[in-house]
């Protein structure tokens, strides 16, 4: 039986270190399962794979994508099969690792066929974020699919206005086409949730901050702030920084921003993740690397 090994938890709680082990442990490459380090020329404000840890263990979907190009959890769904029906024929064994939610989502368990948004409504709701701000759109979205609404990034406008535009085209949330009939997939999926206490996190997240505008994120941000329009940048990291850049904040600020922001989306990470019965959590505070891969090979 073909088994894929899936590694998942909040930002920041420790996947890349944990995934690198386990991956050398089993002698198989790693497929990312983050949406943002995907793309080319973002590597410190993503936390890409290092060129050091990529000649530790071969990766797949990282720096695939120039930042300008669309991509989708969709999309992802397509690639990852097709990449594991290439690595099943190496191995009985494949190993996932990231913490975007839906491309997770997405590969174990499909996608929903979305429908096709006619023009005259995305030009309504062009016209609404327009005229109405995001917050309107936002307060819509709470009413009509409050489940959604928990999760999204509520100052990501393309994700508010489309799961509206899919909800008015539907006449159904846009959570029940994300969660609906799941597909059958021919492997095993085995997965691994990671979390710490919770104060022990932050403090993490704190320390990750500090070492990446040490590493040059600040620098990195100043270099990519013409194209500050692409969604590939309305990422934390980017966002706050170019704040400081437009003299909306101080560089302190932003910094205190970016932290409570990647906090934020720690909490809604682990929200989502919480709800999924198939997860076997690990407390990486109490256990350790060499207990994950015996409950991985005893599963096997």
């Amino acid at each position: 039986m073909k088994n894929l090994v899936v590694i998942l938890g909040p930002t920041g709680i420790g996947k890349t270190e944990l995934s690198l082990s386990v991956a050398e442990y089993f002698h198989i490459p790693i497929i990312n399962a983050d949406s943002r380090q995907i793309y080319r020329g973002m590597p410190i404000g993503t936390a890409a794979p290092t060129s050091e840890q990529q000649q530790r263990v071969k990766h797949y979907m990282v720096e695939m994508l120039d930042m300008n190009e669309y991509y989708n959890a969709s999309m992802y769904e397509e690639d990852v099969m097709r990449l594991l029906n290439k690595l099943f024929l190496e191995s009985d064994l494949a190993l996932m690792a990231g913490g975007s939610m839906m491309y997770i989502d997405a590969v174990c368990y499909g996608m929903g066929d979305l429908p096709t948004v006619k023009d005259d409504l995305r030009n309504e709701m062009k016209r609404r974020f327009a005229e109405e701000g995001l917050d309107s759109l936002c307060k819509e979205l709470q009413q009509l699919d409050p489940e959604y609404y928990d999760i999204v990034d509520k100052h990501n406008y393309r994700r508010v206005i489309h799961a509206l535009e899919i909800i008015h085209t539907t006449g159904t949330t846009f959570t029940s086409l994300r969660t609906g009939e799941k597909k059958k997939r021919d492997f095993n999926i085995i997965k691994i949730g990671l979390n710490r206490n919770r104060e022990v996190l932050y403090q993490r997240i704190n320390q990750r901050v500090d070492s990446m505008i040490e590493a040059g994120l600040l620098e990195e941000a100043r270099i990519l702030y013409p194209n500050r329009h692409l969604n590939a940048l309305n990422t934390v990291g980017y966002k706050e920084l170019f704040n400081y850049f437009d003299g909306t904040w101080s560089l302190d600020e932003a910094i205190e921003r970016i932290k409570g922001n990647t906090r934020r989306y720690c909490r809604k990470q682990l929200t989502w993740f919480k709800r999924d019965d198939s997860i076997k959590w690990f407390d990486l505070d109490r256990e350790n690397t060499k207990e994950i891969i015996k409950y991985i090979s005893d599963l096997i």
